[in-house]
């Protein structure tokens, strides 16, 4: 199989309607719960994979039914390589939408799902609760029948729809974490262990995740619909 070769222009119609599905995922609490999972997986590997580069040990991730998540790393509790371990989660699921984005207008369907299957065999090699692994067995369930056994039209649709996906679902819990803060129900959460590690304020690192999310969203609506 030529992961990288050219696998057809996919219509714009279809671009269109993967987009209106994902938006609507994202937007009804009844869909997005149970999808959200699917941006606490990536949110913990960006974390994770960050952690890695940064030269931190990753002890492990768990994944919760409630669509939260924790990984695990040791290493130096400061500096910058805390500061980039810490602020990559936020921003993972929608730079992976980007860079699947990219990938699906260059019609490389293939390597997106080549993406999603490393993504998922990375974090289940780290996951460390029982609801983390049935999570992504059944995650990586559907992503084998998907790659097996439907043909090139279906698999260009799934690769737009988990790229809409990722872009959409990215920018929606951003605003949930300003919520809970505002609540004071975030106190350890991924903007406020920056704030503590950067003395910035936590509420600059929520905008900075919402302006990097959606920028990719815009960059990436813009080379899907170009």
């Amino acid at each position: 199989m030529d992961i990288f070769g050219d696998q057809g222009d996919p219509a714009r119609v279809m671009v269109l309607v993967t987009a209106a599905a994902a938006l609507l995922v994202v937007t009804f609490g009844g869909l997005w719960r149970p999808a959200r999972n699917v941006i606490t997986i990536v949110h913990e590997a960006g974390h994770a994979l960050v952690a890695v580069l940064v030269g931190r040990r990753v002890s492990g991730i768990r994944l919760h039914s409630d669509t939260s998540g924790l990984t695990l790393t040791r290493g130096r509790p400061y500096g910058p390589g805390m500061v980039s371990t810490a602020l990559a989660g936020y921003v993972a699921p929608s730079l992976l939408g980007l860079g699947f984005a990219a990938l699906a207008g260059a019609d490389r369907i293939t390597a997106v799902l080549v993406v999603c299957a490393i993504l998922l065999l990375g974090v289940l090699v780290m996951v460390r609760n029982v609801y983390g692994v049935v999570l992504l067995l059944i995650a990586g369930g559907v992503l084998f029948a998907v790659s097996w056994w439907a043909n090139v039209q279906i698999q260009a649709i799934f690769a737009h729809l988990i790229t809409w996906f990722l872009l959409l679902g990215g920018v929606r819990p951003v605003g949930e974490l300003q919520r809970k803060r505002r609540r004071g129900r975030a106190r350890d959460s991924d903007a406020d262990q920056l704030a503590r590690l950067t003395g910035t304020p936590g509420l600059f690192w929520v905008g900075m995740f919402g302006l990097v999310n959606l920028g990719s969203l815009v960059l990436a609506a813009a080379w899907l619909l170009g």
